[in-house]
């Protein structure tokens, strides 16, 4: 799998299809191409988009999880050479029980991921299979671009984003957690990680981060721990980038979690101005960093 080089896209094109998945992040991004003046042709993955989308698009349809061959015969109906996609895919919904019944795949779909869920030859990671299914679009003559070329306003910059700098420990946590987090995701196993005291609580996997956090809350009643959030050492910025809003930091209210240490630059921050001051008010230390600073005593 290898990335689309930045001549295969018109300058000038100022039409883009929208792969909308689950939560805010598709919503932010039709909401920046729009700003930017381009029409939108939206494919809202059912079950996963906020039906919102319908009406800030200028073309929308649903499309179920196994229906590629439609999907890709959407874009192409509607003159789509360019696509982004955003949010997430709840890959769980795959070890549901019949869902090949559940979900009826198409044969372009069958034909697409037939040594990956059907033969079992191939493995399951997100990356190869969210490599599989943007070569399938890129195929048929539709390139997908990263969601941050058209909104690059919601990769955060590094700095203290809410609360207080993390003290000694709890940055000799993120150091600790940084280094381990940095490993999972260059095996494309998660991007998140719950230290308490340089002792791993929780990892993320197939759940997502959300119950990655709550698990860490169960196994540590004690609270007070820290969270650490990063790319993949291969990170494909045209999908699966590490994304956290307000959502995330209800979790770890709940959970009892009270510091968030993600990588700036590289993971997209939803609804800035009310994550930043929910953050405050819930007492939560966040930190966007380029590569953790050894401990020192917290100003």
């Amino acid at each position: 799998m290898s990335n689309p080089a930045p001549t295969q896209f018109d300058p000038h094109d100022r039409h883009v299809g929208l792969l909308a998945a689950w939560g805010r992040y598709p919503i932010l991004v039709a909401e920046a191409l729009k700003r930017e003046g381009y029409r939108i042709t939206c494919l809202g993955v059912v079950h996963h988009a906020d039906p919102v989308l319908r009406d800030m698009c200028d073309e929308f349809t649903w499309i179920g999880l196994a229906k590629l061959g439609r999907a890709i015969r959407f874009f192409q109906r509607h003159g789509v050479r360019q696509a982004t996609m955003a949010g997430k895919f709840h890959k769980v919904l795959m070890y549901q029980p019949r869902v090949l019944w559940r979900h009826l795949p198409d044969w372009k779909f069958i034909k697409t991921f037939y040594g990956y869920i059907f033969t079992h030859k191939q493995d399951r990671k997100d990356d190869t299979l969210l490599g599989a299914l943007v070569d399938a679009f890129a195929a048929e003559g539709i390139a997908f671009r990263p969601a941050t070329d058209f909104a690059p306003e919601l990769l955060v910059k590094p700095g203290q984003i809410a609360g207080r700098r993390p003290s000694a420990g709890q940055q000799a946590d993120i150091q600790f957690g940084w280094d381990i987090a940095k490993q999972m995701g260059g095996l494309d196993i998660g991007q998140s990680i719950c230290v308490k005291d340089r002792a791993i609580l929780a990892v993320e996997a197939i759940e997502g981060t959300d119950e990655c956090i709550l698990r860490a809350g169960q196994l540590c009643r004690q609270g007070g721990f820290t969270i650490v959030k990063v790319s993949k050492p291969q990170q494909d910025m045209r999908f699966d980038v590490p994304t956290v809003g307000v959502r995330t930091l209800r979790t770890m209210v709940e959970a009892g979690a009270t510091v968030l240490a993600i990588e700036g630059g590289r993971t997209i921050l939803l609804d800035d101005e009310e994550f930043r001051q929910f953050a405050e008010h819930q007492k939560l230390s966040v930190v966007a960093l380029s590569v953790p600073a050894p401990a020192t005593a917290a100003a």
